[in-house]
This record gives structure tokens, C-alpha cells and sequence, in this order.
């Protein structure tokens, strides 16, 4: 579904990433982890193009998209839930799910109507379709970010830390709802987070990356207290 291979990305002139290589098969839901500033955002906005790489290559599906745009690479099935949220402030909750609809790859899709995928596993969404983004909560604003990533049917979900300041009732929500697309199989995901309990409820494969290259990987068996006490606690 996805592989990084060699990618070496950064601002000006530091470098952040080196070398770093992962995979994420169709189905599975893979784990990346690390101390904060070690690379994690920075390789999931490489990913999705907003970062461009200087060496390496991405490839989604089979296809080369290294050098290609973001809209393109959201257009190839690829959703974004960064971190942060990043929703529309001035923008009705409606309004927000219908940008989502921008990257679709149906043909006249973006005309449409909401698809019921994208707020099913949101209900309180649709109560809320009149109110300006900016107005929600922390965790409805997580919620939206999610719908309006799902409104264009993903086949591969990059999430950079979505349970970050989120209260408790809303981070066992979003590990439902990944538990659920994880169940559904259509959908890869790569998630960035920094609950151990949470990767671990809901991970396939884990990678954990240090000072910008990959230090580790290895499936749920392998991901013991040795690992965890040299490159997650802090």
C-alpha cells in the first residue's frame, strides 16, 4: 500500500529524517512512534507532500508520487488528519466535510452530498452541520478532522496524533472508530501517536524513530520493555 524507502526530508538547511524506510500493507494499521522532535510530523507531511523530500522515494499503490503535489496525492486515496486538526475555523461543520470531498476520486462526487461513511462513526456531527468549525470543541474539532478526511474514501489514513489533547471520552471514541475501519479492511492506516496503551490497542506493526531515523521495528510480541525504556520514556 505505501512504502518509504531512504527518504531523507528537513527545513532550510537541517535535516530531520535520514534514511528513514517503512511499509504499510493493505489492512493494516501501523504504529510510529518516538520522543517529540525525532521526526514523526515531519515524515508524515513528507509523506503527504507538504514537505518535500530530498532524497528517497514514496510509493502509493505502485505508483511513484515522490515529487508529486499534495492535491494529487490525496486524489490517489490518500487522507490526511493532521496534527493539530487544522479545521476551518470560519467554515460551517458541513462546509469543512465537503472540502474533504475535493480529494475524491469519483467523478462528480464533489457535487454530491456527505457520503455516510464519513459521519457514521461521528453521529454527533450531523447535529452540528450549521456551526462555524471554530466554535467546536477540542475533541468535536477532532472529530470533524477525521469525517472530513473519511469523506473522500481513503484507501490509506495518515494520522498525526489524533487523541492529542483530547478528553478521555473522545479518545476511546477514535480507537472505535479505528478498531472499525481496521475490521472494515479497506482502509491502511498510519498513525503517529504517543499513548503506548492506545498503539497497542489498536497497532499491527510498529516503528519507533530516533533522531530522525528508524531505530526500530517489529510487530505487538516485540515491542517489549527494553525497547520502550531506550527510546519512548522520557
Amino acid at each position: 500500500m505505501l512504502a518509504v524507502q531512504q527518504l531523507e526530508a528537513g527545513y532550510g538547511e537541517s535535516v530531520i529524517l535520514r534514511d528513514v524506510s517503512l511499509k504499510v500493507q493493505p489492512g493494516q494499521v501501523v504504529c510510529l512512534m518516538g520522543r517529540n522532535g525525532v521526526g514523526k510530523t515531519t515524515l508524515m507531511k513528507s509523506i503527504m507532500g507538504l514537505l518535500k523530500a530530498r532524497k528517497g522515494t514514496v510509493l502509493y499503490g505502485g505508483q511513484e508520487l515522490t515529487k508529486a503535489a499534495p492535491g494529487r496525492r490525496a486524489r490517489s486515496g490518500i487522507g490526511y488528519v493532521p496534527q493539530g486538526r487544522e479545521i476551518f475555523g470560519q467554515l460551517t461543520v458541513y462546509e469543512n466535510i465537503m472540502v474533504g470531498l475535493e480529494a475524491s476520486r469519483e467523478k462528480g462526487v464533489r457535487s454530491r452530498s456527505i457520503p455516510e461513511e464519513a459521519i457514521a462513526k461521528f453521529p454527533v456531527l450531523p447535529t452540528m452541520y450549521t456551526r462555524r468549525g471554530g466554535d467546536l470543541s477540542g475533541g468535536q474539532q477532532q472529530q470533524l478532522a477525521f469525517a472530513r478526511a473519511l469523506a473522500s474514501k481513503p484507501e490509506l489514513l495518515l494520522l498525526d496524533e489524533p487523541c492529542e489533547g483530547i478528553q478521555p471520552s473522545i479518545v476511546d471514541d477514535i480507537r472505535d472508530v479505528i478498531r472499525s475501519i481496521k475490521a472494515d479492511g479497506k482502509t491502511s492506516i498510519l498513525l503517529v501517536e504517543q499513548s503506548l496503551d492506545f498503539v497497542k490497542s489498536v497497532g499491527d506493526y510498529f516503528y519507533v524513530l530516533d533522531k530522525g531515523a528508524v531505530a526500530w521495528e517489529g510487530g505487538l510480541e516485540a515491542l517489549g520493555e527494553e525497547v520502550i525504556k531506550k527510546y519512548l520514556t522520557v
